[in-house]
């Protein structure tokens, strides 16, 4: 599995580097960003295989930063998974074409499981 990047996009610090330690360990590479504009950003940059984002950060919201995102040549099928507190939005964001969506408060390890299941299927198109 290495070598598969990942970005995750949280203005929880926190959180972040809990879940980018359990991801490392698991032998992902990880890149993360503090709010939708640098998620932007490091998405072009970097050109992971998987996002996980939050849905309230500063800047810029995930609803805004999914919809940006998917006009970027080359984004467009990127996969997505909301990870959020804010459990009313799922149906929206799975509108969107967003692969899962986790609360928080979840058992992470259901998380790392469809990590690991997105990133072993064939990417769109093949």
């Amino acid at each position: 599995m290495s070598g598969r990047k990942i970005l995750l996009v949280d203005d929880d610090q926190d959180f972040l580097q809990l879940l980018e330690f359990d991801l490392k360990k698991r032998g992902f590479d990880v890149v993360m960003a503090a709010n939708g504009e640098d998620g932007l950003e490091k998405a072009k940059a970097e050109k992971p295989d998987l996002i996980i984002f939050d849905i309230k950060m500063p800047k810029m919201d995930g609803y805004t930063f999914v919809r940006r995102l998917r006009k970027d040549p080359g984004m467009e099928a990127l996969p997505l998974i909301v990870l959020t507190s804010y459990e009313p939005m799922k149906d929206m964001f799975q509108l969107e074409g967003v692969q899962d969506y986790f609360v928080k408060t979840m058992d992470m390890e259901s998380l790392f499981k469809r990590v690991e299941t997105i990133l072993h299927a064939p990417p769109s198109g093949a």
